[in-house]
């Protein structure tokens, strides 16, 4: 006979189910359709200009806007999507934030990966259900989310970090979006001193000189394995793409980067926004493979 436990943060239900003759207990199940509950974070949305806002739901809380105020206790208990108003009679809408809003709104000690580059990675880079993955370089968590969505459950994240502040502002976001992720294994390691794991299906590096640690790559990654490198400048992907051609396991070499322009439609005016998102980062991939 299985026994259920109902746990709920961030909107998510998370269902543990155990058996007593089981090697594998915990089984999550998202339940976005939940009511809004005390202790999470949602996206106040203004619908006349679509400007957002973003809020912890706390007991006896209150916003305060230009538009007017509201009461925390309005808004926990409202399934997503509702519609509410201000003091001043102003409407808002209630959501969760997505993965990409909480990403943009989360608190950050260091530059981020931003959502149009880890939408390519984790395609690129073919972050699969049940992979193991090892990035290095953790910084505030962003790139940590979206490969535990990938890997989803069965799969592993492994996470170097060199600095221990970093790591405990990611454990926060990761936290407080994703509850404590049992596939998650966060070590205090410095990735130019080497890679202590073997046979990983994936290896992704947000460091300034991967280059010194392609070698390691190689012996770590799994024949087949995928290789991503994420650096800012051309100088360094330079130096990168030629120690994986020197090394020469490495085959299916590539380099781009992402550029999003947003256009604007309303009525006969059809026109790009005159601002886009631009250069982020350049990412690197290669695939591993015996040797010619």
């Amino acid at each position: 006979m299985s026994k259920t436990k109902l746990l709920s943060f961030h909107g998510i239900a998370k269902m543990t189910i155990e058996k007593k003759k089981s090697d594998k207990e915990i089984m999550q199940a998202v339940a976005m359709t939940q009511p809004i509950a005390e202790g999470e974070y949602i996206i106040l949305l203004d619908p006349a200009d679509e400007k957002e806002f973003f809020f912890k739901m706390r007991k006896k809380g209150h916003i305060n806007l230009h538009k007017g105020k509201i009461l925390h206790e309005e808004i926990v208990g409202k399934p997503e999507g509702t519609l509410i108003r201000s003091s001043k009679g102003e409407p808002f809408l209630i959501f969760r934030p997505t993965l990409y809003q909480f990403i943009m709104h989360m608190k950050r000690d260091t530059q981020i990966i931003y959502p149009k580059d880890l939408a390519l990675i984790l395609v690129y880079a073919d972050i699969y259900p049940g992979c193991t993955v090892l990035e290095a370089g953790i910084g505030s968590g962003a790139l940590t989310l979206a490969l535990l969505r990938g890997v989803g459950p069965e799969g592993r994240v492994i996470s170097y970090e060199v600095r221990e502040e970093f790591i405990q502002r990611a454990k926060k976001n990761i936290g407080v979006f994703l509850g404590g992720p049992p596939n998650l294994e966060i070590k205090l390691h410095d990735v130019y001193e080497g890679i202590q794991e073997k046979c990983l299906d994936r290896i992704i590096l947000d460091i300034p000189e991967p280059w010194r640690v392609v070698n390691d790559v190689a012996q770590s990654l799994r024949l087949g394995g995928i290789f991503l490198g994420y650096l800012p400048t051309i100088i360094q992907v330079k130096s990168l793409v030629d120690a994986l051609r020197e090394d020469k396991r490495f085959i299916y070499i590539q380099v781009f980067e992402s550029l999003i322009r947003n256009w604007n439609i309303e009525g006969l005016s059809v026109r790009p926004v005159h601002r886009m998102v631009a250069h982020t980062g350049f990412i690197t991939l290669a695939r591993k493979g015996e040797i010619i």
